[in-house]
């Protein structure tokens, strides 16, 4: 019976040292002030990416940035057409985006739910981005992505400054092999931040008229 307890109880860490094992970040880039990290997730060989990085922005102008759809090919790595489907309400849209891969691999679409919420006493700002993969038909042409997953974590730090922590994981669906998209997968998300800071530092109107609403 000691036996068997001893063999279940050794077990059991096991599989929480793993789990915990699974949870652990790694850093793979440090560069102009965003970090990137990736760590194995505790399903399927896709790793899950997260970035954190400072911003020169108020919490408004960045909600503003990321309902502007229609601009997603000004900073959104790959990005070759995004369009609004529809605005749900104040908090929340759902929009169409189509990605350009690299040949020969497919380009994909996908449709987004993007969903802003503010703790009104700490004023931390969360945003979901999840795909909504049988919303509408995939476009001929285009591989539709079965599943995306996108959080953002936002906390104000000083006059106009926020800090953002973005975790994202996908399943970008059809014959991409899980370690070329894992070579790749830093890639993107990182360009994608340096753009969209300049994009906010460069303070256009419009961006800054959405975000005084």
């Amino acid at each position: 019976m000691t036996s068997k307890l001893l063999l279940l109880t050794s077990t059991l860490l096991l599989c929480v040292s793993t789990m915990f094992a699974q949870g652990n970040w790694e850093l793979k880039k440090d560069d102009n002030g965003i970090q990137v990290y990736s760590r194995k997730p505790l399903t399927g060989n896709l790793k899950e990416l997260r970035v954190v990085t400072t911003l020169d922005a108020t919490e408004n102008q960045l909600i503003a940035a990321l309902q502007d759809v229609g601009n997603y090919t000004e900073w959104v790595y790959g990005n070759k057409k995004s369009a609004l489907i529809k605005r749900v309400d104040a908090q929340t849209i759902i929009y169409f985006s189509e990605a350009h891969l690299c040949w020969p691999i497919k380009d994909r679409d996908l449709i987004v739910q993007l969903t802003v919420d503010q703790n009104p006493e700490t004023k931390v700002l969360n945003m979901q981005a999840k795909s909504l993969p049988t919303y509408m038909p995939a476009k001929a042409g285009f591989i539709r992505i079965p599943y995306s997953l996108a959080n953002w974590v936002v906390t104000p730090v000083g006059d106009s400054k926020i800090k953002v922590d973005y975790t994202f994981s996908i399943d970008p669906g059809g014959s991409i092999p899980a370690w070329l998209v894992n070579a790749t997968l830093a890639i993107g998300p990182y360009n994608s931040f340096v753009k969209l800071r300049e994009l906010l530092k460069k303070a256009q109107p419009a961006i800054l008229a959405a975000g005084k609403k």
